[in-house]
């Protein structure tokens, strides 16, 4: 409206009331169940009377009940619905997760920062309801052909993943579909599923979904260190499966060994893994690797495979509480190459696909120029997304930095550079 200079209308949450009190307005006592208004306006009773205007118009739409779309999770899995995808804040989740199983439907819970008793809860009602519970902190998954949460653009074919690493299963199905073979389901089941505190209760549903899948002729299991008893219970499960099962757990294989290993288990070959060598003369001898990573997995594997460095996972819960994943946001990574040095290899990763940043060389290519840090780069998407992945490593080459599509390559390469 004209004349308004500063106008916010959320919910009371920790997060909004302090944006909230950053603009410079005092706020009353309120909930997280509470809805807020704050303007600063030159008539601010004429602005507040158009924000409850609006707000009843909301709430009182001109539509029939019959067109109104669901306003809960449980109306809406009486909609017609068959998977349910949760997102909200992770203190949140529990409620609208456990609706979703109670009503028989799979559910993906996006959603990070949900306690681990919270998350076991869920899967042991799941196991009563016959559904599968991906998540919390799924990031990836792809059913049928289609992603939820950050997913590339994969070609349908015989490999089914089921995994509890996002960033890990998006490597795995790029390389795949870089040799021409693509996949049939990807099942995120969250990081923890494999904890001992979990029990791999996801995992174990997973692997007997896609072994009864005729479309899946191989199954890979992603993952990092499970718990020695978990593993030894899928272990035990997958020994009475029809369909072969290949497990691709760090520190036992790099993820482009993995890779490798499906392709020969299917009797096809491995190609040359694309990569680009830097452009620029910045790729000098270092002292240090830094890692600056946007995947945990990926960040783990990195760190195994060079052997030593610094390495920080930026999409860790601690660092997108209250902000966009840094697949999302490239803040707090173009200000951590600011503050890289001339003996420092930065290694990262810019992983592409559907829900990522559309252009995440417009603003990192920039900072990976104006570094006097040599940067290698683990670019993780397929020539089907729609960022353009050699518009992509083109942009970073320029820059100056060298780009390979696997992430074990780029860091063995940073490693030789030492």
């Amino acid at each position: 409206m004209s004349g308004v200079e500063v106008a916010m209308v959320a919910m009371a949450t920790e997060l909004n009331l302090g944006i909230i009190r950053d603009l410079g307005f005092t706020v009353p006592d309120a909930a997280p169940g509470d809805l807020l208004i704050a303007v600063r306006a030159h008539d601010t009773k004429a602005a507040v009377e158009e924000a409850n205007r609006r707000l009843t118009a909301v709430r009182h739409p001109e539509s029939t009940p019959a067109d109104q779309p669901p306003l809960t999770t449980r109306s809406a899995t009486r909609a017609g619905a068959d998977l349910v995808l949760v997102s909200t804040p992770g203190e949140h989740a529990f409620a609208e997760a456990q609706d979703a199983i109670q009503a028989g439907l799979p559910v993906m819970i996006f959603s990070d920062g949900v306690p681990v008793a919270q998350e076991r809860s869920l899967k042991e009602l799941a196991e009563t309801r016959d559904v599968l519970v991906m998540g919390p902190d799924c990031g990836t998954a792809v059913i049928g052909g289609v992603g939820l949460g950050f997913a590339n653009v994969l070609t349908p074919g015989p490999v089914g993943v089921v995994a509890a690493s996002g960033t890990g299963a998006q490597q795995v199905t790029c390389l795949l579909d870089w040799a021409g073979t693509g996949v049939s389901h990807v099942l995120g089941v969250g990081g923890r599923d494999l904890s001992a505190e979990v029990g791999g209760l996801s995992t174990l549903r997973a692997l007997r979904m896609l072994d009864e899948d005729p479309a899946t002729e191989l199954i890979v299991l992603i993952s990092k260190p499970p718990s020695p008893e978990v593993a030894r219970t899928v272990r035990d499960s997958v020994a009475r499966l029809r369909t072969p099962v290949l497990f691709a757990l760090l520190p036992d294989m790099d993820l482009t060994e993995a890779t490798e290993r499906a392709l020969h288990a299917l009797g096809r070959p491995v190609p040359e893994w694309p990569a680009w060598p830097a452009w620029s003369g910045k790729q000098n001898r270092a002292k240090t690797i830094k890692g600056v990573y946007s995947g945990g997995t990926l960040s783990t594997e990195a760190a195994l495979v060079a052997g030593q460095g610094d390495f920080v996972d930026y999409g860790d819960d601690a660092y997108t509480r209250g902000r966009a994943h840094p697949m999302i946001d490239p803040t707090l990574r173009v200000e951590a190459l600011s503050r890289a040095h001339e003996t420092d290899l930065v290694l990262m990763d810019v992983v592409l696909g559907h829900g990522a940043d559309p252009d995440p060389a417009a603003s990192l290519a920039h900072a990976v120029a104006r570094t006097p840090a040599t940067v290698v780069i683990a670019l993780i998407g397929t020539e089907g997304d729609p960022q353009d992945l050699h518009r992509q490593a083109a942009a970073f080459r320029e820059a100056g930095a060298a780009v390979f599509t696997s992430n074990a390559q780029a860091a063995r390469h940073a490693r030789s550079l030492l």
